[in-house]
């Protein structure tokens, strides 16, 4: 699909992505299905002026967002993806991941590694000491949601509880990728790309997206192959899940205007 110019154009491609799962009845609908609602309060807050700057906010959302279809665009036709979007989309073909795992290991791709990657391209140089209030904000947006999702999760995975009771403290890796303390990281990591988006410095900008790429490519495998007791869990979790896809997607995606 053509890239998207504005947010409402992100808006239709996800919404695109997910009648395509849903007419295929694949599990890889559920992130894009969360995204469209991410996206949809994020325009609501670019619109009540929760940012410094919301035109800037709007580019950086279109550039990040860009960065998930192309990547879906290039799985779709068996090309080539980033090793953390490799790990993301190959659950697709798998029966064991739950719900929780389909929705974090995009949420790890997307926001470990292409934020910090749509940010620096958004503010190259010495711009993006201006965007870190605007960046922290939309990790807190982003946070927020996770823990409102959490919550729904547990209509269509009744026996969510059980991932925390097994996992104990490695369940956080999966239910919230430690957000808090990723937020700092993920800064870093947009700061380290800005410094490298001048004339002649393609190389050291590809092998650090490459590094990037690495680090958020290990914490997706103990996302999908945690240790013994949370893998338990999860798996008794998802035999009580819900099988409609289409009823997944339909509670992951509820219209933040509507409620």
């Amino acid at each position: 699909m053509p890239a998207a110019q504005t947010i409402d154009g992100v808006i239709l491609a996800l919404t695109q992505i997910v009648e395509v799962c849903g007419a295929e009845n694949s599990r890889l609908g559920y992130f894009p299905a969360l995204y469209r609602r991410v996206t949809e309060r994020l325009k609501l807050g670019i619109a009540a002026g929760w940012f410094e700057d919301g035109p800037r906010m709007e580019r950086l959302d279109v550039v990040f967002a860009n960065r998930y279809l192309d990547a879906w665009d290039q799985w779709r036709a068996g090309r080539p993806v980033s090793a953390s979007w490799q790990v993301a989309f190959g659950l697709g073909t798998r029966w064991r991941p739950a719900i929780v795992q389909h929705l974090m290991s995009g949420m790890n791709a997307h926001i470990n590694l292409d934020l910090a990657i749509a940010a620096a391209v958004t503010c190259p140089g010495a711009q993006i000491q201006s965007l870190e209030r605007d960046f922290g904000r939309i990790n807190q947006v982003l946070a927020e949601l996770i823990d409102m999702v959490q919550e729904e999760i547990a209509e269509v995975s009744p026996w969510m509880r059980l991932i925390k009771t097994f996992g104990g403290r490695d369940a956080d890796q999966v239910l919230n990728l430690g957000i808090q303390a990723a937020r700092g990281l993920s800064w870093q990591h947009a700061l380290r790309l800005a410094a490298l988006q001048g004339d002649g410095q393609e190389k050291e900008r590809v092998q650090a997206m490459l590094e990037l790429d690495c680090a958020v490519d290990i914490t997706g495998q103990l996302i999908v192959r945690p240790g013994p007791m949370l893998r338990t869990g999860l798996l008794l979790a998802r035999v009580r899940e819900e099988r409609n896809t289409a009823k997944v997607m339909a509670v992951l995606s509820r219209s933040e205007v509507s409620n």
